[in-house]
């Protein structure tokens, strides 16, 4: 019996003492350039197409300064990391690595930090503006000072923690009604299945919603500092 509900998330395929959890995020980069020597399929030009809107929505996001540098490439590149890893989780024994903070953290603190260091090197006066809102009364600019700054560092942590929450939540509803399964009588089972079904596919609308937030975030976190 598991004596803990969250070790279903813990590494423990292991190698030679070495875990081998963390190989599942790189096997992307053998599937996914296989569709640059083939023939494009309907799965390449659906997946073209959803790059082409993502593309025009974050170009908007950014704005015009940013348009002719490829930034929004970046975003695209991360809304496709986080999209495969979260579906890849929602197959049987295989291992979430979007529901652990050390990869959620290592996507968004990076981010984070190189927006910040950009932003208050070449825009400081924007940076210090932002840090006001317009029409803020002169009493509570200190406050807003005060709250505007720790609005900007919390930032890396709730990209964070919103990742790997939702995909925790999900999973631990799964695994608890799986765990149920040996004590239920054969009428139920049915019903198990169907719950199961379903709740899978809320999960998978999940990984797809919370991917193309935390890049979308991200996009109007980068925003702010031109």
């Amino acid at each position: 019996m598991m004596t803990n509900l969250f070790s279903v998330f813990d590494p423990s395929s292991s190698i030679l003492g070495m875990s081998v959890n963390w190989i599942s995020t790189s096997i992307g980069i053998l599937i996914i350039p296989m569709s640059l020597w083939i023939i494009p399929s309907r799965g390449t030009l659906l997946w073209s197409s959803i790059i082409y809107k993502l593309h025009n929505e974050f170009k908007l996001l950014i704005g015009k300064k940013s348009i002719n540098k490829g930034s929004t490439f970046i975003f695209i590149s991360l809304f496709s990391l986080i999209l495969f890893n979260n579906f890849l989780g929602l197959f049987p024994y295989v291992f979430t690595s979007s529901s652990h903070m050390s990869f959620t953290l290592s996507l968004a603190l990076p981010l984070w930090l190189t927006f910040m260091l950009f932003g208050w090197i070449n825009n400081t006066k924007h940076m210090f503006a932002h840090l006001v809102p317009q029409g803020t009364p002169g009493l509570l600019m200190p406050f807003m000072v005060c709250i505007e700054t720790i609005s900007n560092i919390i930032r890396p942590g709730t990209l964070a923690i919103r990742l790997a929450a939702n995909m925790i939540a999900g999973h631990l509803l799964m695994t608890l009604l799986g765990n149920t399964g040996n004590s239920l009588s054969l009428v139920l089972i049915p019903l198990l299945i169907f719950t199961q079904m379903l709740l899978l596919t809320l999960e998978s609308a999940v990984a797809i919603i919370q991917s193309y937030v935390f890049a979308v975030l991200s996009t109007l976190y980068s925003s702010e500092v031109n």
